[in-house]
């Protein structure tokens, strides 16, 4: 070949490969020149829809973009975090979790992608700590009482939640197991017809949201005992924590965050944690996050990836406590065989 033909066709392809190493580059730095869509993998209406609602009004502000929420609800969030993993990873499509993004492997026989793998984390926005009520007719008024009570009549005390599985039914679980108690589980196909049984005194203890439990203990038809975090919600000030109620090593949030699809520009990550950490810092979003018995709890994605694996992690020791207690609970019942 001529020398300065292969020089020619040497540069060209350093030229074309420089090219496409700057392609992610200049794509994240004009992002978003369109709409965002955030999958909300809840019906409307519920907590997740509000908050992200809230959250998709702020970072169309900062951003100049409409970020547009597409609710998917079905299949305990595997129908919308599915969509998400199928997503193209160019920014324009993020979604959002809670912790059934890490519970789902342990009651799932198989799901259509990998939790682990198939997602970048870009920040957390809430910590949603649980309360603990009580029944009128259970007559007791703090953690110390109850346990007491559950202690003199073991298998007696009944509590509710949303089915096996349930964040509140593990909440219920592990304080059982940390209390060393013994009470009955009741399953309801939701929290309202929960708690309407609650207040009619005809189940006697669940771990419910703030938001939804609080109205009943305000209009006296339920006792708050406790709330699961390590410290004190904002929402409800006057009550003490369980961590506080002589069980320190119990503290028990569920949580809502933003994630991308597997290989996203890292700095399109980066651009909308920071986004995220900006419109979580308003004044007036966070006042309105604590009326709905939510803490904002933004972070770094990286931050965020090891909020994951250790929610993860604990779950899995929940689930190993839960499963000790079925099999004892087996045992029991066919006379230890």
């Amino acid at each position: 070949m001529n020398p300065l033909k292969q020089i020619l066709s040497s540069a060209s392809i350093v030229f074309t490969t420089m090219a496409l190493a700057c392609v992610p580059a200049v794509a994240a730095s004009t992002w978003p020149s369109k709409p965002v869509r955030l999958i909300v993998p809840y019906p409307p209406g519920g907590g997740t829809d509000i908050v992200a609602r809230l959250l998709s009004t702020e970072l169309t502000k900062q951003l100049g973009q409409n970020v547009i929420i597409e609710n998917r609800g079905g299949g305990n969030t595997i129908i919308g975090t599915g969509a998400l993993s199928q997503a193209a990873p160019d920014g324009y499509t993020v979604g959002l979790i809670t912790d059934s993004h890490v519970i789902n492997p342990h009651i799932m026989k198989s799901l259509p992608y990998d939790t682990k793998s198939d997602f970048m984390a870009v920040s957390q926005l809430v910590d949603v700590p649980f309360v603990m009520v009580a029944s009128r007719s259970l007559d007791v008024n703090t953690i110390d009482e109850l346990v007491k009570k559950a202690k003199a009549e073991p298998g007696k005390i009944n509590y509710a939640s949303i089915g096996n599985g349930s964040p509140h039914y593990l909440a219920m679980e592990w304080f059982a197991d940390v209390a060393d108690i013994d009470i009955a589980h009741i399953p309801y196909t939701g929290v309202a017809p929960a708690l309407t049984d609650i207040a009619g005194n005809q189940v006697e203890l669940m771990f419910t949201g703030l938001s939804s439990g609080l109205p009943h203990v305000a209009d006296g038809r339920m006792m708050a005992l406790a709330v699961s975090s390590r410290d004190r919600s904002q929402s409800a000030p006057d009550v003490p924590t369980i961590a506080e109620s002589g069980f320190p090593e119990f503290s028990f949030v569920t949580w809502y965050g933003i994630v991308a699809p597997k290989d996203t520009p890292v700095d399109i990550v980066d651009r909308l944690s920071k986004e995220i950490r900006t419109a979580l810092s308003q004044p007036a979003l966070k006042d309105r996050l604590t009326s709905l018995g939510v803490m904002a709890a933004p972070s770094s994605p990286a931050e965020f990836a090891d909020f994951i694996e250790k929610s993860a992690t604990q779950y899995e020791q929940i689930f190993a406590i839960t499963n000790d207690a079925n099999d004892a609970s087996e045992k029991s019942a066919s006379g230890g065989h």
